[in-house]
């Protein structure tokens, strides 16, 4: 039925040893660089803060001054214009620290009479005060290069005087949906034998939310020459990800096409479900093609494209979304697959939805996630505890 069916993971080793990620990189404003992936270190130019400053809304004093100052019996300072002996100056959060001031006294611990300060607790040397560097020094490594900003980052940087950053190039996909059965989603009639199309919908806003940009293409027919020339003819971008064609049909001519204008690595992978998916190489880039069957589609997605995207972008690898909890039920899985089995989460508990059935796309919008059962466990029990990866 297909070349060597390989182990699920030695697949995705083979598959992403074979390709470079991209090294291209492009100037943006700071602002449009949430969630993108510095190309180059960055070290502080400057300290912030770039001077001394009350971190409270208070009186700034000489912290010697206050001895001794208690509620009961309060030290009285002339509030004035500069800082010596018995004075006080007014200061508010962020203001610079008057020259010879070595801490503030809070607002609520004094009370203004006239022009003078009841000051009525003892701080000692550096109380509310925002020392040269206190947040950021000078010649500190604040970003490292292959990182994935966060708003947080990025108003670091801006605080730095930053106002553009260097960052990865998205990688480009193309999206190609293959099938004679696949009807764009805006006829309104349906024939027998005809579905709307969704594969290439689905692949696209994942491949978006894992840091790519997308190219989604209209539907190609089965046709060998149709589908090699929507091929060729998208080889500007940075990977194509095809839907549907995969398996052993009179109409899957998908994996023979990406062989004959490039090179098949995998046909046939021990996944469930996903065993048609193929994987290639044209001029270099990485091709995926997802079996047509919604579910197995997805899992596909999931297992190879988002791990392409990743390594294409520089993008970190981060850990999964993964909740534990107790099976309600018996699970099975299928011997020499990883199995992908759908279950929904409820009050702790993992209820299966459905084990086979890779065309059933709406058990995965029902589903919170999936449990996998490695390739050599025939099945678990009800009441095990298992790892729930979350769907996006």
């Amino acid at each position: 039925m297909f070349r060597k069916r390989i182990n699920a993971d030695n697949a995705r080793e083979l598959f992403l040893n074979s390709f470079l990620p991209l090294m291209e990189v492009e100037v943006l404003p700071i602002e449009d660089c949430d969630g993108r992936i510095i190309s180059e270190n960055i070290t502080a130019s400057m300290d912030v803060p770039h001077y001394r400053r009350a971190a409270m809304d208070g009186f700034a004093v000489i912290a010697s001054e206050t001895l001794g100052a208690g509620a009961g019996s309060p030290v009285m300072l002339k509030l004035a214009s500069s800082i010596e002996k018995g004075t006080c100056m007014r200061v508010h959060t962020g203001s610079p620290m008057p020259e010879g001031a070595d801490a503030v006294v809070m607002m609520e611990d004094t009370e203004l009479c006239a022009d003078m300060v009841q000051i009525c607790t003892q701080i000692h040397p550096f109380k509310n005060v925002g020392e040269i560097g206190e947040d950021v020094r000078k010649g500190e490594r604040i970003q490292d290069r292959g990182r994935r900003l966060r708003p947080c980052d990025i108003a670091v940087l801006a605080s730095l005087g930053i106002r553009s950053l260097k960052v990865f190039r998205k990688p480009l996909v193309a999206i190609i949906p293959t099938g004679e059965e696949l009807i764009p989603r805006n006829e309104k009639d349906l024939k027998a034998g005809e579905v709307y199309e969704t594969n290439g919908l689905m692949a696209s806003m994942y491949m978006k939310k894992w840091g790519c940009d997308v190219r989604l293409l209209n539907i190609v027919t089965d046709s060998p020459d149709l589908i090699k020339e929507a091929i060729l003819s998208n080889l500007d971008v940075d990977m194509v990800i095809t839907s549907g064609g995969t398996s052993v049909g009179k109409r899957d001519y998908v994996p023979a096409v990406v062989d004959s204008i490039g090179k098949l690595v995998v046909h046939g992978v021990g996944i469930s479900p996903g065993k048609p998916t193929a994987l290639g190489l044209i001029q270099g880039k990485p091709v995926v093609c997802m079996p047509g069957y919604p579910v197995a589609g997805i899992v596909a997605l999931f297992y190879f494209a988002r791990s392409v995207a990743r390594k294409l972008g520089n993008i970190p690898e981060e850990p999964d979304r993964i909740i534990r909890a107790v099976l309600s039920e018996k699970l099975s899985g299928r011997t020499g697959y990883k199995t992908f089995a759908r279950v929904k989460l409820d009050n702790g508990k993992a209820i299966p939805l459905a084990t086979s059935g890779a065309g059933i796309l709406s058990s995965v919008s029902k589903a919170d996630g999936f449990v996998i059962l490695p390739e050599n466990v025939e099945g678990l029990n009800a009441s095990e505890e298992v790892e729930v990866l979350l769907i996006e």
